[in-house]
């Protein structure tokens, strides 16, 4: 699993895209789903989890149409990693 933490200019606008123009470019690279969650204590910073491998989510970055699509998505500054405190199976 990904998980990346961004900051929006305007939250309804990156949802449509992230369903749409974003769907279709993660499905193209591997992603098998993607989640975007709004944060509770930020309305403008959007959580997205995706199943994917890395090789896959490696080769969706290095896809040159992924800065315009990034400038459309309202991107504040480049989505930052979350890494797993834990690991778990239950």
């Amino acid at each position: 699993m990904i998980v990346t933490v961004a900051r929006v200019t305007d939250v309804n606008r990156f949802l449509e895209l992230f369903r749409t123009v974003g769907a279709d470019k993660r499905r193209e690279h591997g992603c098998r789903s993607a989640r975007a969650y709004i944060d509770p204590d930020d309305a403008q910073r959007v959580w997205s989890f995706f199943e994917w491998d890395a090789q896959d989510y490696d080769g969706f970055l290095a896809d040159p149409e992924i800065p315009a699509i990034a400038r459309e998505l309202g991107l504040e500054a480049p989505p930052q990693h979350a890494v797993a405190a834990a690991e778990l199976d239950a």
